[in-house]
C-alpha cells in the first residue's frame, strides 16, 4: 500500500506582485497548460496522492475555471484527492490591525490548510516550476522508512545559479549547512543579480554554487501545530511593532527552529533549472524552457497522457 502523501500548492498570492492579470494563471505552452500543471503531473508521477491548492475567495471562481475543474478531473483518473484551502486576512489569532491589507505571508498560507493536512506532505509556490527530480527526492524521502521523527524535515536543495532571472535582481533563501547535508539556516538575500563569473550581491561575488532555497518544503502534519503555536507568538510580539507589514514567513520559522535545535532539516541536492515568472521579461523565457523539454521529450505534448 503507498503511504499517502500530499503536495500543498500556495497559491493565494495570485495576481498580487505582477501587474495586469493573473501571472500564475497564463499559459506557458500552446495547450494553454500553466507553470502549476507541469509541477501537479511531476507530483502524480512522482506519488503523491492529495492535492490542496491554498487560494484566496476572491480568486476561487477564476481558478477553478482556469485549473480546478480541469485537474480534479485529471486526478480523479488517478486517483489523487483534491482539496481547497482558503487564505483570509482575517484568519488571524487577535485583532486586524487598521488599515492592513497585506496577506499574512507563506506561514499562514501554509496555516489555512490545517485542517485538510493529514499526511506528510510538500509546500511549493503555484508559480514555480521546480523539475521532476525535486518532487521524486522529496516523496521518497517523505516516504522512506528510516527512523524519522515529526520535527525531522527535508528541503531541495537548487543550485544558486540555477535560480537566477536574466532580467533583474532577485531574492533567494541562501541555505547554510553543516557539512553532512543538513541545514544550519537560511539567509534570506535580497537582489542577488546572475554575471558572467555566477552572481553577486550589491557588486560583490556571492558562491553561485551554494543551496537556495525554493520554499520547498517536505513537512509532517505534525508541523501544523507548530506553525499554529507560532502564529500566536507572531501575533503577539511582531504584529504590534509593525502592524501594516509584519509578515508570518515559512523559511524565518524554520530557521528559528534550526537555531533552537528543535526540528533537523536534510538538504535534498537537485540539479534542476528552477524557473518562474519574476519579472514579465521572464515569460517568453519561461515558455522557451517548457518547449525545449517537451521537445527534449522530458513531457508530452498532451502533457498528462503519460501517467
Amino acid at each position: 500500500m503507498e503511504k499517502k502523501t500530499t503536495l500543498l500548492i500556495m497559491a493565494a498570492g495570485i495576481g498580487s506582485r505582477f501587474g495586469g492579470g493573473i501571472k500564475q494563471l497564463a499559459p506557458v505552452d500552446e495547450d494553454n497548460h500553466i507553470i502549476m500543471d507541469y509541477s501537479i503531473h511531476d507530483a502524480i508521477e512522482a506519488g503523491f496522492n492529495k492535492i490542496v491548492f491554498i487560494i484566496r475567495k476572491d480568486i476561487e471562481k477564476d481558478f477553478l475555471e482556469a485549473i480546478g475543474n480541469r485537474i480534479e478531473a485529471i486526478c480523479k483518473e488517478h486517483d489523487v484527492e483534491v482539496g481547497y484551502a482558503f487564505q483570509a486576512l482575517d484568519h488571524i489569532p487577535g485583532e486586524l490591525p487598521t488599515d492592513r491589507t497585506k496577506p499574512w505571508g507563506t506561514g499562514q498560507a501554509v496555516l489555512a490548510a490545517k485542517k485538510l493536512i493529514d499526511t506528510p506532505f510538500t509546500v511549493i509556490n503555484a508559480d514555480d516550476y521546480y523539475g521532476k527530480n525535486a518532487f521524486v527526492k522529496i516523496h521518497d524521502w517523505l516516504c522512506s522508512e528510516e527512523e524519522k521523527s515529526a520535527s525531522d524535515f527535508c528541503m531541495a536543495g537548487f543550485i544558486l545559479k540555477n535560480t537566477l532571472s536574466e532580467h533583474g535582481g532577485v531574492t533567494r533563501g541562501i541555505c547554510k549547512t553543516d557539512g553532512s547535508g543538513y541545514l544550519t539556516d537560511v539567509v534570506e538575500t535580497s537582489n542577488i543579480v546572475k554575471t558572467t563569473e555566477g552572481a553577486a550581491v550589491d557588486g560583490k561575488k556571492i558562491d553561485a554554487n551554494s543551496y537556495a532555497s525554493m520554499n520547498m518544503w517536505g513537512l509532517t502534519p505534525e508541523f501544523m501545530d507548530t506553525l499554529e503555536m507560532n502564529f500566536k507568538i507572531f501575533f503577539e510580539e511582531d504584529v504590534p511593532k509593525n502592524p501594516l507589514k509584519a509578515e508570518y514567513l515559512l523559511p524565518i520559522l524554520i530557521g528559528d527552529l534550526l537555531q533552537k535545535d528543535e526540528v533537523t532539516v536534510k538538504i535534498l541536492p537537485t540539479e534542476d533549472k528552477w524557473f518562474g515568472v519574476t519579472y514579465a521579461e521572464d515569460k517568453e523565457s519561461v515558455i522557451e524552457s517548457f518547449k525545449k523539454l517537451v521537445e527534449m521529450g522530458m513531457y508530452q505534448k498532451n502533457l498528462f497522457e503519460d501517467l
